[in-house]
This record gives C-alpha cells, sequence and structure tokens, in this order.
C-alpha cells in the first residue's frame, strides 16, 4: 500500500521540458470532461439558411460567417448589433448573445425573455412563435400555420397565439396525451406530429389504468412521499395507445382506426406530402411482425398496408418513412430485413423501387438530401464497425460513394442546396477536426481543429483491437495503459463492458470512444482498463445483437471469457487481480458473471443493475426475453437472486432511488437473496437521482467506485 501511495506521488510531479505533467482529478475526470476539458468546438455551428455559407457563435458576444471558397472568415453579428435591431423592435436588450437558429428560415429563431421569437434581419421586425405563458407548458411544439399544440393540467391544448381550444378533457396521470409513449422504444421521442401544412395535429393518447401503479419515493420531503407511475413488467398488462387528429382550422378531432390488439405499438408517425393521410408502423406485441399502415385523416379509416415485415426473433421500426418533395409518390425507408440497416426507395403503392444501400455493414443516421433530391447523405459502418463514415448514394441508380479520405467518427451537416457539407471529425489521434467539404469534388478545408484537452496531463497509451471469441467472431476491444508503463511488470486489471443492444462502448473517436476520462484516471494509478463489446451490442449487424434472444447474458459471457483469456495470454495483466464494472445492463452483466463465473474477479461494481427480467418493462424486455410465459427457462437462467449464493469476491451494488428505469427493487431483491442466504453484499443508494448519477455527484459515485476497486486490488 505504501509502496503505491508512493509511487502516485512521484507521478505528480512529473517533469516534462519545463512544464508540469499533471494527474488528473475525479472532477477533471468526471464533471470537467463536459466542459473545460471536453475538446473545444465551434460552438453552434450551421448552414446559413438559403445559402452555402456557415456561422458559429466565435465567442459570447460574436457571430463568425465563412464558406468554401473563401479561407478568411467575417463578422457576421455582434451582440451590440442585435441589441441595436431588438431596441429598434421595442424589445429589451440582451445582456449575451442568446442561441440562435439561422438555419431553419430566412428569419433567426431564437428564445428571448421566456419568448419564442423569430427576427427578419432585413426588416427588423420581431415575431413572437411562442408567447411566455405558453413556452413553460409541457409538450409544446409550434406549426408551420403558426398554431401551437401543448400540455396543460394532463389535457391537450392548440393556440394561434392568442386564443386558445382545449382539444382533450379526461387527461390525467392515467390517461396521458401528446407525450411519448411505449416507454420511448422505437424510436419514439415525443407525442405530437404536425402536419406538413401546420394545420392538423397527430398526437398520441395512452390509457395506462390497466397497468400496475409502482411506487416511487421522493425522499427530499419529510415525511417521505410517495409517487406511483405507471409500470408494466413483462408479462403483465402494457397500456393502450391511439393515435388522434385534431383540425386546427375546423375544430374537428378523430381517432384512427389502428384496430386490435389494444397493446399493439403505435410507431413512426409519418404524413403524407398532402397531409390527406398518416402513415403508422404497426408492431405486434410479441414484435416479430410489422406492418406498415395507411389511415385516412379526414375519416381516421385505414386504407392499407403498404407491406409488412416480420422476423423469427424481432423486428424494430425506429424510423418514419421520408418523402421526397420532387416527387411526393415515393419515400426512404430504413429497415434491417437482410440483417444490416439499409435505405430502401419505396412508392405510395407499397411496392419497392429499389434498394438503395447494401451490404454486411450498418446505415447509421441519415443526413439529408440535396435540393434536388439527387442524392442522399448518409452515415454509414462500411469502413469498419467503429467508424461512421459520411457517404452519398444517388437516388436513380443505388451508386453510393464515400465523401472523405481520413477515418474516424463523423458527425455532420448538409447545406440546404446540397453542394457543401460540415464535417465534425474525431478519431484516436484527433480530438476534434472541422471542415468543409464540397459534395461534388470531396475536397474539404479544414476551419478549425481542437488541441488535445489533456496535453498537460500525464496519460497513458489507449489502443483499440480485435479479438475472437469461440466462434471465430471479432470482438472490438480497448486498453488504456499507465504512463510508465513497463511490460516486465503486472499490473491490476479492471474491466468495464455494457454488453447490451443499442450501445456500442468502443468506437475510433478520441479517447476510444469513452465520454468521460475515468478510465485514464486509472490507468495513471497504475491499473490496466479493459474494454469489449461483447455480441449484443450495436452497429454489428442483426445476428450478431440477435444471439442473446431469449438467454440474456449468456453469449456476453461467453465473450467476456474470451476477453479474460487475451488478459491471461499477456505477460503484464496480473489476472489474480481482476474488478470487473458495469451500469444498466453493464450492471446486469456484472453481477451475472460474478454468479456464473465465480472467482475469476476479486471485486466488481454493479450500478443500475437488472437482476430479474420479470420485473423489467414489457417493450425492451420482451423484445430481448419474450414473455416470462413464452421463456420460463430464461427468465429462471437470469434471476440473480436464484444463484446469489455462488458469489466469491467482493460485490457493490449502487441504485438512485428514484430510478424509474431499472426499479430499486431490482437491486434490493439481490441484497435480500444476499442476506437470506448469508452472503455479504454492499450496497450504495443516490438520494434524488434516477437512473444515471448525473451532475456533481458522478464525481462522488465514481469516487466511490475508485476506491471499492482499489480497496480489493492492491
Amino acid at each position: 500500500m505504501k509502496k503505491c501511495l508512493s509511487a502516485i506521488v512521484l507521478m505528480l510531479f512529473v517533469i516534462s521540458g519545463k512544464s508540469q505533467v499533471k494527474l488528473l482529478s475525479m472532477e477533471d475526470a468526471m464533471v470537467r470532461n463536459r466542459t473545460t476539458l471536453a475538446p473545444a468546438t465551434m460552438r453552434q455551428l450551421q448552414f446559413l439558411y438559403g445559402t452555402d455559407d456557415y456561422v458559429y457563435l466565435a465567442d459570447a458576444g460574436t457571430w463568425k460567417k465563412g464558406s468554401f471558397s473563401s479561407s478568411g472568415e467575417q463578422v457576421f453579428l455582434t451582440l451590440d448589433k442585435l441589441n441595436e435591431i431588438l431596441k429598434k423592435a421595442g424589445r429589451e436588450v440582451q445582456k449575451s448573445m442568446p442561441a440562435i437558429r439561422f438555419n431553419e428560415s430566412a428569419e433567426w429563431v431564437m428564445k428571448l425573455d421566456g419568448e419564442k421569437i423569430t427576427l427578419d434581419p432585413s426588416t427588423g421586425k420581431v415575431r413572437v412563435i411562442i408567447p411566455k405563458n405558453i413556452l413553460s407548458k409541457d409538450a409544446v411544439e409550434e406549426s408551420a400555420a403558426g398554431y401551437i399544440a401543448y400540455l396543460d393540467n394532463h389535457n391537450l391544448f392548440i393556440s394561434d397565439g392568442s386564443n386558445k381550444r382545449q382539444v382533450t378533457t379526461d387527461g390525467s396521470g392515467d390517461i396521458v396525451y401528446a407525450s411519448s409513449v411505449h416507454r420511448d422504444e422505437f424510436g419514439i421521442s415525443k407525442g405530437t406530429f404536425w402536419s406538413n401544412n401546420g394545420k392538423r395535429l397527430a398526437f398520441y393518447r395512452m390509457d395506462q389504468s390497466m397497468v400496475t401503479a409502482y411506487p416511487i419515493i421522493d425522499w427530499s420531503q419529510t415525511p417521505a412521499k410517495n409517487e406511483n407511475i405507471r409500470y408494466p413488467m413483462a408479462g403483465d398488462s402494457s397500456h393502450h395507445v391511439t393515435v388522434g387528429v385534431y383540425d386546427a382550422v375546423t375544430n374537428k378531432l378523430i381517432y384512427l382506426q389502428t384496430g386490435m390488439p389494444a397493446d399493439q405499438y403505435l410507431t413512426n408517425i409519418a404524413w403524407s406530402p398532402d397531409d390527406r393521410y398518416v402513415f403508422i408502423a404497426v408492431l405486434n406485441r410479441a414484435q416479430d411482425h410489422m406492418w406498415l399502415n395507411q389511415y385516412d385523416a379526414s375519416t381516421g379509416a385505414f386504407v392499407k398496408t403498404l407491406f409488412e415485415e416480420q422476423d423469427e426473433q424481432y423486428t424494430e421500426p425506429l424510423h418514419p418513412m421520408q418523402f421526397l418533395e420532387t416527387d411526393p409518390s415515393k419515400f426512404i425507408w430504413q429497415s434491417r430485413r437482410d440483417g444490416w440497416n439499409h435505405l430502401y426507395l419505396y412508392d405510395i403503392s407499397g411496392k419497392l423501387v429499389r434498394q438503395l444501400t447494401k451490404g454486411k455493414w450498418e446505415v447509421l443516421d441519415v443526413t439529408g438530401l440535396d435540393a434536388k433530391e439527387e442524392y442522399l447523405y448518409y452515415l454509414s459502418s462500411e469502413v469498419s464497425p467503429i467508424t461512421r463514415t459520411p457517404y452519398r448514394v444517388k437516388l436513380e441508380t443505388a451508386k453510393d460513394e464515400k465523401l472523405v479520405r481520413t477515418d474516424g467518427v463523423y458527425s455532420t451537416q448538409l447545406s440546404s442546396s446540397g453542394k457543401y457539407l460540415l464535417l465534425n471529425l474525431s478519431n484516436t489521434s484527433t480530438p476534434r477536426n472541422i471542415y468543409i467539404a464540397e459534395t461534388a469534388t470531396h475536397e474539404a478545408r479544414k476551419i478549425f481543429e481542437a488541441a488535445d484537452p489533456l496535453k498537460d496531463y500525464l496519460t497513458g497509451t489507449m489502443s483499440v483491437f480485435t479479438i475472437q471469441n469461440s466462434k471465430g467472431t471479432p470482438l472490438y476491444s480497448r486498453v488504456f495503459k499507465p504512463a510508465d508503463f513497463d511490460s516486465s511488470k503486472k499490473y491490476p486489471v479492471i474491466v468495464y463492458w455494457y454488453g447490451g443492444p443499442h450501445v456500442q462502448l468502443i468506437t475510433a473517436a478520441y479517447n476510444g470512444g469513452a465520454g468521460d476520462y475515468w478510465f485514464q484516471y486509472m490507468a495513471e494509478r497504475g491499473f490496466l482498463v479493459f474494454t469489449i463489446d461483447p455480441r449484443g451490442s450495436d452497429n454489428r449487424g442483426e445476428e450478431f445483437e440477435q444471439s442473446i434472444f431469449r438467454r440474456a447474458g449468456e453469449a456476453q459471457m461467453e465473450d467476456l471469457m474470451s476477453g479474460i483469456d487475451y488478459l491471461a495470454k499477456l505477460g503484464y495483466a496480473d489476472t489474480s487481480r481482476m474488478a470487473l464494472f458495469g451500469w444498466s445492463y453493464g450492471g446486469f452483466m456484472t453481477a451475472d458473471f460474478m454468479l456464473t463465473h465465480p472467482g475469476i474477479f476479486k471485486a466488481a461494481v454493479a450500478g443500475g443493475p437488472v437482476t430479474d427480467w420479470r420485473m423489467y418493462e414489457v417493450m425492451y424486455g420482451e423484445r430481448y426475453m419474450d414473455t416470462p410465459q413464452e421463456n420460463l427457462e430464461g427468465y429462471v437462467a437470469a434471476d440473480l437472486s436464484k444463484k446469489i449464493e455462488k458469489l466469491k469476491g467482493k460485490l457493490l451494488l449502487i441504485h438512485g432511488l428514484q430510478d424509474p428505469v431499472v426499479l430499486q427493487q431490482h437491486s434490493v431483491k439481490l441484497v435480500k437473496a444476499a442476506v437470506d442466504k448469508n452472503i455479504q453484499v454492499d450496497y450504495m443508494i443516490y438520494p434524488g437521482h434516477e437512473h444515471n448519477v448525473l451532475g456533481k455527484d458522478r464525481a462522488h459515485l465514481y469516487q466511490k467506485v475508485t476506491d471499492y476497486l482499489m480497496m480489493y486490488l492492491q
């Protein structure tokens, strides 16, 4: 112990040239990583509407403008100039520059003094889009016609800015309107959908009265107060969702005739270009059959099914259809029907025109179409599963082309003309470079380069590589090594993982895709920190993910054993001193591994862990596990309380007291089983926090984890 502490003290004063090299503090690693130690960027970078110029907030009071053809930049807007315009319009002057959207229309869009407004730079006229008394409401969304939808006391209202209409009257905690449904699965993130002309509103209505009430305790009050949520557990009654359509011009409300059963999923809502129809991807509760249905927006009548998709395990529609403006009879559809997420061009009858992208890689995101809609721009994993690379595909021929020469992880913005892209690049040697690129020639000009935010810190080396599992499948892995790494020495090992769908821990980005610096922090203190993305992880195709179907944890644990075999062959990894750490699905995986393969790890931390899939929610749980009635064996195998007596080594469970995602009952159940079997486990709670511990308390959480692991790995 004394030797370890002495080594750390010496490392604090390592001198490189004339500058002192520092060790990361926990606040540096877990709080400042999002602020002063995050890679610098061009704030609020965007294309200027109707042009190919870009603008960004250069400092607190100045916007600058540039273009591909000019290497120089010029001042576009100052706070003094903005205040001059606002003052003439009778508005209060601002002490600091507000966030402004210049790419939505010729008018500038911003929030000022509690209102959402537009400012016409040519006339100086200010127009209120959303007044102060509405902007503070829930589910606020304005339309192209000037109407505003919002929730008040659980009910849906529509306002034209001056007058309001109450659309629904029976809203309550059980009858939920205009909000995200199906627990934010299937790409759902909101509950209101304005038509293209802004005169009709499609919205969700969710009846959850049949779902069991579940208590979430607010411990900040004395006495503590119970706040019930509706939480549908796997195999139990699920909520019933319908879709309403309100006509703001005629004041008419109808509901789409989506039929039975009532607990089906209504996802990926889209309007036809002429606003006559609403399209919904309807998914059965078993999630193995999807119908893309068309409904009459005036009567609610079912019109037809454009096509169906089925899968023996599950199908998961995540993106609504995207209609072409130049040819409204055609639309883009995303699907994994061939095992990989790809783009398809359809006509309105449901006939496939052509598959636009194809291969053993995933379309990760759609950037947009050019003005003529000749090309569709997207990000894909075609180069590597750990990269996000810009491509474009020609709609007429399905011929694609890579748009960049340097590989890494990109985010992109497309100019309205489609002639230029803003490319935000990060890779393992680049914290952030930003380019403006000409799409026709692929020529790019760098407009920003971020310095390494950790240049003044003593950091070890990070490497990303693959290992093979027992089936010969390559698994992406990452390791952080100490700054003074010596291959002749033995280092204790920390393994961090997740292993569940929709998450990829390892990428080709800066810091290996890790969003914080805790891995570097631990490497500075003499640990090897190893991460693996096992089967079940994101962006590797359907077969890779579906290997976990009905048997949560089994494939992932097999893959981690391959990772442990890899570590055991390294002469410098001390596999007699290893610890395991994971959160959420990773918390489940961590606790499950400790009980299924006891004795391999000396200590483990399982944060927000699922410990019994029977107690997890319907939509996610049944997708990957089927119902408990259909898959009793799988649920029993994944009930960790049934095997707590197998624990060897130390296990710390952590949970947020207000967690509405993985209910605290999961960790409590495991603790109770441990008590019943006379097994010792450790337990830490975070009052006031939900599924993730965020803000300043995140440093406290990771200090707790660090102290625990150091205690047993020294």
